[in-house]
């Protein structure tokens, strides 16, 4: 039971969770995979070297902290929590394994002087209070995906049924289910995830949604990432027939219900959760402007498609950006896509629904070239690893 004492000691640990937070995760990963090394599976390792996973939940347990007299404010963030939770299976049993190397962490990384017996208490009680919260959402999410049409429970044998090259970097993966049962639908900009084992070792990934449901497969669309040792994986050995394990649709990232202009701004492999977002609002009458940037043709994947949906759809415009253009590529600007070009490629009337994803660099600049033009924050949406302060740009 989270007492007014204990709020009253966690707020006041607020000043050291943002000058130090990051110091802290980092320890208690060390901490947890040391100790509890089957739970290396559901992080991503390359989000741990790279201090995303570290700064997410160091963001994470910094605005738990700051809200804890009004957790209502924190709706956003455990949706997007329990989206990954759902995505990669994270169950009741993991939660006391996370609590238990956090409090140690804290009282590590704090020292006693600091992080008192008090503290901890404080701490631990937050924490359960937490982890039900999060509990509770989560089955309910496992129970409505196992109860809706087509839906299932935990890992399902999927088969790859085609193999489709997108572009030099991009290859996509057509899944059905080895069953041959139905399959659950989800909304455009959700992602699944897939349970692969690797000289081994199980790994986890989540992979966008890249085209809409048809009832009978789900498609991906991956990026061969320069030592990336799932994609490549995928890329090189994943061949047609080959079975994987496939975890229900989730995220929150998704295409809400507007009838304002919708505008999809992405870059590289960003543009996959877009695919299904201008799919499914083509049909809407609603204007459409697909922003798409890439390093040059060779890279560029899904060109024909947009491009065939802009022939048939009059209310949709498609704008294309090479950063690295060759000579004979096609496109509408060459470099980085600015301020300027991005003004003169949004519909005039600013009051609009923007959707963006790409890499960081990418986001950040979009994000503020957005707030800059007008276009109201609250109709600005991306998705992204981290605390959303670190895409200020």
């Amino acid at each position: 039971m989270l007492s007014t004492p204990h709020r009253a000691l966690i707020k006041a640990t607020v000043p050291l969770l943002e000058s130090g937070g990051e110091t802290l995760t980092r320890h208690f990963y060390q901490l947890m995979f040391s100790e509890y090394p089957e739970v290396r599976p559901l992080f991503n390792q390359a989000h741990q070297a790279s201090g995303d996973q570290q700064r997410a939940l160091a963001n994470g347990v910094l605005m738990y902290a700051r809200h804890i007299d009004q957790l209502e404010a924190l709706g956003p963030l455990v949706a997007k929590i329990v989206n990954k939770h759902v995505s990669l299976q994270i169950l009741p049993e993991h939660y006391p394994i996370v609590g238990t190397c956090l409090l140690r962490a804290i009282r590590e990384v704090l020292g006693a002087a600091i992080a008192t017996d008090a503290v901890i208490e404080a701490w631990a009680a937050a924490y359960g209070q937490l982890a039900e919260i999060l509990i509770g959402a989560e089955e309910q999410a496992y129970a409505d995906n196992a109860a809706a049409p087509g839906g299932w429970r935990g890992a399902r044998w999927f088969r790859v049924a085609a193999k489709v090259a997108e572009s030099q970097e991009i290859t996509s993966f057509h899944l059905a289910p080895e069953d041959g049962g139905a399959l659950l639908d989800f909304a455009p900009g959700q992602y699944i995830g897939l349970r692969l084992h690797l000289d081994g070792e199980e790994v986890r990934r989540n992979y966008s949604l890249s085209a809409l449901g048809n009832g009978r497969e789900y498609r991906i669309s991956v990026k061969r990432e320069l030592g990336g040792r799932v994609s490549n994986h995928l890329h090189d050995q994943v061949q047609v027939g080959d079975r994987v394990q496939v975890f229900p649709p989730a995220g929150d990232f998704v295409l809400g219900a507007s009838h304002k202009p919708l505008v999809l701004i992405t870059a590289g492999v960003g543009i996959t959760p877009a695919l299904t977002m201008l799919d499914s609002a083509r049909q809407s009458g609603r204007p459409i402007h697909f922003i798409h940037c890439a390093r040059n043709g060779a890279v560029h994947a899904f060109r024909d498609w947009v491009e065939a949906h802009t022939q048939a759809h009059p209310h949709i415009r498609r704008f294309f950006c090479y950063s690295e253009a060759r000579a004979g590529d096609r496109c509408d600007a060459e470099g980085l896509l600015s301020r300027e070009l991005l003004a003169s490629w949004l519909p005039s009337e600013r009051d609009l629904d923007a959707y963006f994803l790409g890499p960081k660099p990418f986001m950040a600049q979009v994000k503020q070239y957005l707030r800059e033009l007008g276009v109201p924050e609250q109709q600005s949406h991306y998705e992204f690893f981290g605390p959303a302060s670190a895409l200020e740009a």
